[in-house]
């Protein structure tokens, strides 16, 4: 009975092991008064904490990453009470010690100590024995503690195959019941041997011993249990079996008393029983669990042979023979199977082999006329197996089940055919391993232990029995388990051992192979190899092969042979569970084909007579038959076809390295038919068209691809589809012939002589015609894995050194020219890189249309034939699915990431194909083609541009910040609509890597490089135990490596462009259509000179322009204007470079520009236009531009003209000098708007000036100005903007109308007045304009009418944006005029569109309130601190509703910031300044709110909010002061000042201050005053009263302003003190009447009022009401005597009375009292 227990919680130790801020952990339990505790302490003398990557799985996970070695002290033992403690008993206890409670009270604690260390195991120990205490490697040093592996006992099945030799015995003792024995037994132990006979003496050593004990010994006791008759046992006693056992080994228990005080003479031990267990029955091992009868007496003779069950005669037995001994018996072994049908088919084939019959199995004799049925029952009966075993002797199992077929036996005389029920039994084991360990395929779907036996395990019978085998020691039957060797023995070109290595994390593998030579060497190698430990059972000796004959005839059946025969007959359920795991018998083919050619040394000999005739046939049928499954069932069992699909290509791929090609071709060939005669009849093709790119690019991944595609024959139809080279010659069959001139086309397009001669070639670039054609219906998902299988052909060839020297890569380009044609054809699909820096996009210089037409088409009739998969061109076009074409059909367009793919194969092309072959093809052809190539690299250029570290760390962070899930968003983004299980099938490598041109794709161990980028699958990783996790966010360095990748490739890239626009210009020279297409090479340049380009590349690249332009002149200065205007800007751009080279380049450039443009007409007209606008446009938009550099260079190109000799005599020099000083000065005004960057007052100001300065040249002011509505739409000043953009408008329009005189073109700027009156100022008039004829004048793009037009509808856009609606009108009046003429009714429709959604916004917004236009404020700058500014007033315009505060604050902050703040002072007040008064060492701002100032008749006009808020050139601010100096006072004494400034320009102007040109100042005395007041307060009662729909609540807050008692100097009190007495002044008499009249006036309006909002109150209201008009009937009476009194002086006849007549007309003149 077990005397104490105690419980450690590990997941406590772990977690707080690994929390590293506490140093130890207690956890109590309490128990009864003690309180026992764990504590941890951290042991410092553990050192190299390793990371853990092993994780637990369950709910209970716990990171192991962060746990540190720990030693653990245990202090508390619970003594156990009772004779059994029960699982359930213990289990409860152990939810007990989790929290506190009364159980444990109960218990008896012991006080104990036991110290455990617990570390993380590194992942390869030091110093390692086996569990059969074998060192893994031999020890250095014998003083060292080993780390001894302990055999695990899984509580599921491992399905490992048995690869050591292990024959191991567990003997547990469990219980013995010794109650109803007679005599003294009481303390009782167990003796255990295993004997080898009856004899004590025949016990073998072979019991493991204890620690410190010897390591084997003869017999192991049980421990004693004190005084208990019925003991239970705790004991594990480990046994090494003989590799051979017979019916004589037996285990031996006997049974001791031990006497406690030994008395003399008695021994200290009594035998008190004995009891037995034979190992052997009929044959196989007995283990499981006993309960044994227990001999009183020693057992008789013989026994060993008997089981002790049987009642042997006149033996004496405790308890009358009943079972009271429990033991278990538990073996690990490889060498006996323990599962009956395994034994009894390894039983039938050992005796065949040994030839011994009968045979015992069980209870039944087998006799030889039996053995054949037994034998095929057997084999059937694999089935019924336990997987476990299956697969711990599955090498075993299919190495016998091979030999049956190879080698079948005689029996009785007679052959015996095993061949189709074994390969029914392999189909079906494999079928089964495959669909229950699923988790144990690798990344192709392929099980990995299946993949290993091929690999490692594997190798052809030795046939001939009385030869001795190549193999090691001489072995042929089957390779012994001990090999870890491969048994794949060929050169190490043929590539075909593509399975993974047996898994490493399995503990029991005892050693892996050093290397491929010392394997190789293991399995050739005759040595003879000492293999005695290794023995296998008697069962499966491998060598009685070789000693007994008599069982097998050396019949000569070849694997191979003989698989695909079985293969080929087979039918049913057989051949769908061969089809389902097609890859392995593929493999096994492959592998037995290949042994078969090395052993026999046919490796050299002829590929046509390697194999026989009937051979290939089967191989023809199998594959037809296999394509034809493809083909008809790809819809139902999808996954089970994509596996074949995938094997059968890989099949072929390995077939090219054993077989004739030619052959192999033809294999090809009948699976590209039967997929095209289905594809004609599918509705949608793309699941097959896909299916078809795997098989290609799997085949196309052979090593000997491109010699396969005969890359130097001529392209004249061979005699044979391929001439059969023998794999060691093939990569050495140089390439040496010459290409001879041929027909140049048949070489660019898929021609039938191109397709026949480079075959695979042929048919990846008629795949890519096809899936790319734009008319090919529903294949457009196809489009990314096509061009990615292009992409990483190209990639390998690239990285391949057998390929790496010039002429060699021409060859190899040359297998790809057709696909320059291909990717032509292609352009409108593209994705358009350009858009991102480029508003104008790519430059298109042909219609789509064009590209539509047939005339334009670069790929033959033939496109059509790969369809079809002939290669004989049919004559009309099939009417295949993929041609029929829908008219007009929109292009879909590629993504990004496609499009760059495709755009890296064409520049590899390009760059490897040969230069003369290039140049001839140009020649041929058409303009339109040939510009189509110029915008395909004018997208490349795009393309590749050098993004910056910046984006590669910006994309970084935004990976890293991805959700937790973004493996399933991943997997469901990248697969999008292929399954995911059908990626593990993919045995392609996706590279993901850079997109350098020499992409390094090293040849995955599958011998395949190639892959779709889009089907990178997460996968759990290779290894057994952990999942690898991607790592998403990068480091520093692996950025800065990105960056570095990408420049290359951006320069790389570039290069390779400017070497192509050399060949098109050196091709182009000599023809007529020359122009169109120097200028697209133009173009192209100009765009590369406009992206971040490398210093290397952009020498290079000026070079080429300056040759370009010296060739011709006339190019760029007479049909390319606009292009030498971006020349310009280009070269400018480069001339402020920071690198020296590119400075001197650029400066050299530009110079010789002005030369070359001085030479046409003794003057630089246009260069000197186009350097000025571009440097004005330069300035006004760069941002990183750097002045002083463009300094030094505008010196250098004044040097060159100095120092130029032969135009030294002319004005060259000084015109140069001119232009040089021009630019100083513009670059000094730039230097001034950099200062005032912050400042955008100041700066649009400066704009301005500079604008102005450019009166006379009109280009550069429209520059300016556009520069200046730029800055403004930045700002969101939108009515800003528009304005800058009329002022362009009418600019221009003022020199169109001297260029072209058409009546519906706007006369000039006078057109533009009703839009705003500031446009006359662009009005050309002054003496110095210059004619627009003279050269290089009104040169841009914008002096044209379409020009104009672009200019107005920005406008228009710019005012909706601003809300100026009405303003949009007037643009588009001056804009319908030009469409009607043109009959553009498109654009007209497209305008009054506009024109009813501005008006629609205007009636809505009829208040005006919606739309807020600004908010006026007058601020005046004082102080010497301003410099130009000082005693300056503008009126600024901020956005509506800034408040006083807002800008004061803005001001104040700017200028204190520049200034100080304690400089900067605000002038609270708004009145006059003294600058005498002022602090001269300060800065003053005064800042006052206006509002938009109107005379009464102007009023008549401006009836709109609009009206009253745009074309404002006058404002007016109010200032309240008395005599006395106070701002305020009473109301007789309230005087107010009004003051009216007037700007320069009326508002919206181009910039948002405008300067104060005039001031008037007008004072109101206190009537006056009173009267401006009463009048307001009578307009607001009069507006509430009106206002619709009606506003009760602001009705009543007029009402109670007007009428309320409460009011001080409310109206009653203006009237006391105005009105009480007639002033004795006669000029305050109209004043007296007019405030007289207001009251009147007011009175009626409150009586209105009230009426009004009578009707409008409800009945809780009636009160106030009532109120309300008791108040306003006093008021009334109160001012009714102070209305009625009139001034007599006034009401004097106007014309004298002479009579009476006509008094109605008299009555009308004065008013009458009633």
């Amino acid at each position: 009975m077990p005397f104490a227990w105690t419980a450690i919680h590990l997941m406590n130790i772990v977690s707080s092991a690994g929390s590293l801020e506490r140093d130890s952990t207690e956890v109590e339990i309490s128990t009864g008064e003690r309180k026992g505790s764990w504590s941890e302490r951290r042991n410092s003398s553990i050192v190299g904490r390793r990371s853990l990557e092993r994780t637990t799985s369950g709910d209970d996970a716990c990171n192991l990453t962060s746990f540190r070695p720990a030693t653990l002290t245990v202090t508390n033992f619970f003594k156990q009470e009772g004779d059994r403690l029960s699982d359930e008993d213990l289990y409860k206890f152990l939810a007990d010690m989790r929290r506190p409670s009364s159980v444990l009270r109960r218990l008896r604690p012991i006080t104990a100590q036991l110290k455990i260390d617990i570390s993380p195991a590194p992942e390869n120990p030091h110093y390692c024995l086996t569990p059969e205490l074998l060192q893994v490697k031999l020890y250095p040093d014998s003083r060292v503690r080993p780390t001894r592996e302990i055999l695990e006992f899984p509580a599921r099945d491992v399905y490992v195959p048995n690869t050591t030799y292990r024959n191991l015995l567990y003997i547990y003792p469990q219980s013995l019941n010794f109650a109803n024995r007679q005599g003294s037994a009481r303390n009782i132990t167990v003796k255990v041997q295993f004997m080898y006979g009856e004899d004590p003496s025949n016990a073998m050593p072979v019991i493991f011993g204890k620690s410190s004990c010897s390591e084997f010994s003869k017999e192991a006791y049980t421990a004693v249990v004190y005084h208990n008759r019925s003991p239970d046992f705790h004991e594990e006693i480990k046994v090494k079996l003989p590799a051979t056992l017979t019916d004589h080994h037996h285990l031996l228990f006997t049974f001791y008393h031990v006497s406690c005080q030994q008395k003399q003479n008695t021994p200290l031990e009594t035998p008190v029983g004995y009891t037995w267990i034979p190992m052997l029955q009929n044959g196989r091992l007995k283990t499981g669990q006993f309960c044994l009868p227990v001999s009183l007496e020693k057992p008789p003779q013989a026994y060993s042979v008997l089981s002790p069950e049987v009642p042997l005669p006149g033996m004496k037995w405790v308890d009358n023979h009943k079972g009271v001994f429990n033991v278990e018996v538990v073996a690990v072994s490889s060498i006996h199977t323990q599962d009956p049908y395994l034994d009894k088919f390894f039983a039938l084939v050992n005796a065949l082999d040994e030839h011994m019959f009968p045979v015992r199995i069980g209870d039944m004799r087998i006799m030889e006329n039996n053995l054949e049925n037994e034998l095929k029952s057997s084999i059937s009966a694999l089935n019924s197996s336990q997987l476990e075993p299956v697969v711990r002797f599955l090498h075993l199992l299919l190495d016998k089940l091979i030999l049956l077929v190879v080698r079948p036996p005689v029996i009785a005389g007679q052959i015996v055919n095993l061949g189709q029920a074994s390969f029914e039994a392999m189909a079906s084991i494999i079928n089964r391993l495959h669909k229950n360990l699923e988790g144990n395929h690798d990344q192709h779907g392929r099980n990995s232990l299946l993949a290993s036996y091929i690999y490692y395990v594997f190798r052809l019978p030795n046939t001939y029995p009385n030869s001795p085998s190549p193999g090691p020691g001489g072995l042929g039957g089957s390779v012994h388990y001990a090999t870890m060797a491969r048994s794949a023995v060929r050169p190490a070109s043929l590539n075909l051992n593509r399975s993974r290595s047996l898994s490493n994390s399995n503990p029991d593998i005892s050693g892996t192979p050093t290397s491929p030579d010392d394997e190789v060497r293991s399995i050739i190698g005759s040595k003879a190899m000492d293999r005695s430990c290794n023995r296998m059972s008697s069962h499966t000796e491998t060598s009685s092969f070789l000693q007994t004959l008599t069982g097998r005839l050396p019949t000569k059946k070849l694997f191979h042979e003989e698989l695909a025969l079985q293969w080929v007959v087979c039918s049913g359920s057989v051949r769908e569970s061969a089809l389902q795991q097609a890859w392995f018998f593929f493999e096994l083919m492959v592998k037995s084909m290949v042994h078969h050619l090395y052993f026999n040394d046919k490796l050299g000999a002829p590929r046509k007579t390697r194999f026989p005739e009937r051979f290939m046939d089967d191989i023809a049928a199998l594959v037809s038959t296999i394509a034809n499954d493809i083909v008809s069932r790809f819809q139902k069992d999808t996954e089970m076809v994509e596996r074949l699909n995938t094997s059968l290509a890989f099949f072929l791929n390995d077939l090219l390295s054993v077989m004739d090609r030619g052959f192999v071709f033809s294999l090809i060939k009948t699976c590209y038919k039967q997929v095209s005669s289905k594809l004609y009849s599918l509705p949608n093709p793309s699941i097959l068209v896909s299916l078809r790119l795997d098989f290609l690019r799997i085949i196309c991944s052979h090593e000997h691809y491109v010699t396969l595609n005969l890359p130097c024959s001529l392209l004249t139809p061979p005699a044979s589809p391929s001439p059969s080279v023998s794999s060691a010659t093939s990569q050495s069959s140089g390439f040496s012939t010459n290409v001879q001139d041929q027909k140049i086309a048949n070489m660019f397009e898929l021609s039938v002589p191109f397709r026949q001669q480079h075959y695979l070639a042929g048919l990846v670039l008629t795949e890519l015609a096809v899936i790319l054609d734009p008319e090919a219906e529903g294949l457009f998902g196809l489009h990314k894995k096509v061009i990615n299988m292009v992409h990483n052909l190209l990639s390998s060839h690239d990285s391949d050194p057998r390929y790496s020297d010039p002429p060699t890569k021409a060859r190899v380009a040359m297998l790809y020219l057709p696909l320059i044609g291909i990717i032509m054809e292609t352009v409108p699909q593209l994705y358009d890189f350009t858009e991102t820096h480029n508003q104008r996009g790519r430059p298109i210089c042909i219609a789509t249309d064009d590209y539509e037409s047939e005339s334009g088409s670069m790929i033959s009739q033939t496109v059509a034939m790969a369809i079809a998969g002939t290669s004989v061109p049919q004559l009309t076009r099939p009417g295949s699915f993929l041609l029929t074409s829908t008219s007009g059909r929109q292009h879909t367009t590629f993504s990004a990431e496609s499009s760059r793919s495709l755009l890296i194969c064409l520049l590899w092309v390009l760059k490897n194909a040969d230069e003369t072959v290039l140049q001839k093809w140009f020649t041929d052809l058409s303009v339109l083609q040939l510009n189509r190539l110029l915008d395909l690299l004018y997208l490349c250029v795009s393309c590749f541009e050098y993004k910056g570290k910046k984006v590669f760390e910006r994309m970084n962070s935004l990976t890293f910040k991805k959700s937790k899930d973004m493996r399933a968003k991943l997997e469901e983004a990248i697969l999008g609509s292929i399954g995911a299980r059908q990626e593990m099938v993919r045995r392609s490598r996706g590279q993901l890597g850079t997109y350098t041109i020499p992409s390094p794709s090293e040849r995955s161990p599958s011998g395949s490089a190639f892959g779709s980028q889009e089907n990178l699958r997460w996968r759990k990783d290779m290894t057994h135990w952990r999942q690898n996790t991607e790592k998403l966010d990068k480091s520093r360095a692996e950025i800065e490596h990105e960056a570095l990748i990408d420049g290359n490739l951006a320069t790389e890239a570039n290069l390779i462009i400017l070497d192509t626009l050399e060949i098109v210009v050196q091709t182009v020279s000599v023809t007529e259509s020359k122009e169109s297409i120097l200028g697209g090479v133009l173009k192209v340049l100009l765009h590369s000179m406009a992206c971040n380009q490398s210093a290397v590349y952009l020498q290079h690249c000026f070079a080429t322009q300056r040759a370009l332009v010296s060739k011709f002149p006339e190019l760029l200065f007479e049909e390319e204007t606009e292009q030498c205007a971006d020349l310009c800007l280009r070269l400018l751009r480069h001339c402020s470079s920071s690198i020296s080279t590119i400075r001197s380049h650029a400066s050299a450039s530009l110079y010789l520009l002005m030369r070359q443009n001085f030479e046409i007409g003794n003057n630089f007209a246009r260069v000197k236009m186009q350097v000025t606008m571009s440097l004005s446009s330069l300035v006004g938009t760069s941002q990183n531009f750097n002045e002083e550099f463009l300094r030094r260079s505008l010196k250098t190109i004044l040097t060159y003209a100095e120092e130029d000799l032969e135009l030294r005599e002319t004005t060259f020099p000084d015109q140069v000098q001119d232009l040089v000083f021009n630019l100083h000065m513009i670059l000094s005004d730039t230097v001034k708007m950099k200062e005032h960057q912050e400042d955008p007052e100041m700066l649009i100001d400066l704009m301005y000036r500079i604008a102005k300065g450019y009166q006379t040249s009109p280009d550069l002011r429209l520059t300016w100005l556009q520069n200046m509505a730029g800055k403004h739409s930045e700002r969101s000043n939108h009515a800003e903007a528009a304005q800058c953009l009329v002022h362009s408008a009418a600019l221009v329009a003022e020199y169109l109308s001297m260029l072209e005189d058409r009546k519906y073109l706007p006369v000039g700027c006078v057109t533009f007045q009703n839009i705003s009156s500031n446009v006359l100022e662009e009005s050309a008039v002054s003496d110095d304009v210059v004619s627009p004829d003279e050269e290089g004048i009104c040169s841009g793009k914008y002096f044209t009418e379409s020009g104009l037009v672009g200019l107005l509808e920005q406008a228009a856009a710019s005012f909706s944006m601003a809300g100026m609606y009405e303003a949009v009108n007037e643009v588009y009046k001056v804009l319908i005029p030009i469409h009607e003429a043109n009959r553009d009714a498109k654009k007209l429709s497209t305008i009054h569109g506009k024109l009813q959604e501005a008006f629609g916004k205007i009636v809505h917004q009829s208040t005006g309130w919606e739309r807020m236009f600004g908010t006026y404020f007058r601020v005046g700058f004082y102080g010497t601190k301003f410099g130009d500014l000082d005693e300056q007033e503008f009126v600024y315009k901020e956005p509506a509703i800034t408040k006083l505060a807002e800008i004061s604050h803005r001001l104040e902050g700017f200028y204190g910031e520049r200034f100080g703040e304690d400089v900067v002072e605000v002038i609270k007040d708004s009145n006059p300044v003294d600058k005498c008064k002022l602090d001269p060492n300060k800065a003053y701002i005064q800042i006052t709110y206006v509002e938009p100032y109107f005379d009464t008749y102007e009023m008549k006009d401006r009836i709109t909010y609009f009206d009253k808020n745009y074309n404002l050139r006058r404002f007016m601010y109010c200032t309240p002061f008395t005599l006395d100096g106070r701002a305020h006072g009473d109301l007789h004494e309230q005087f107010k000042r009004k003051t009216i400034l007037t700007t320069s320009h009326a508002f919206p102007y181009i910039k948002t201050r405008v300067n104060v040109t005039h001031k008037e100042e007008i004072i109101l005395t206190p009537i006056e005053v009173a009267i401006e007041d009463m009048q307001k307060k009578t307009q607001e009662l009069a507006f509430a009263t009106h206002q619709d729909p009606a506003d009760p609540k602001m009705l009543q807050m007029v009402l109670q302003g007007s009428v309320g008692t409460t009011v001080n100097q409310g109206p009653l009190e203006v009237a006391q003190v105005f009105l009480s007495e007639i002033p004795s002044d006669p000029k305050l008499f109209r004043h007296h009447n007019k405030l007289r009249l207001c009251f009147k006036d007011f009175t009626k309006r409150c009586e209105d009022a009230l009426r009004k909002n009578k009707s409008l109150i409800g009945p809780d209201q009636k009160e106030y009401q009532r109120e309300l008009e008791r108040n306003y009937h006093r008021l009334k009476e109160a001012l009714q005597p102070l209305i009625n009194r009139k001034i007599p002086q006034l009401y004097k006849a106007v014309l004298p009375v002479t009579c009476h007549r006509d008094s109605f007309s008299r009555m009308s003149l004065r008013k009458m009292d009633l």
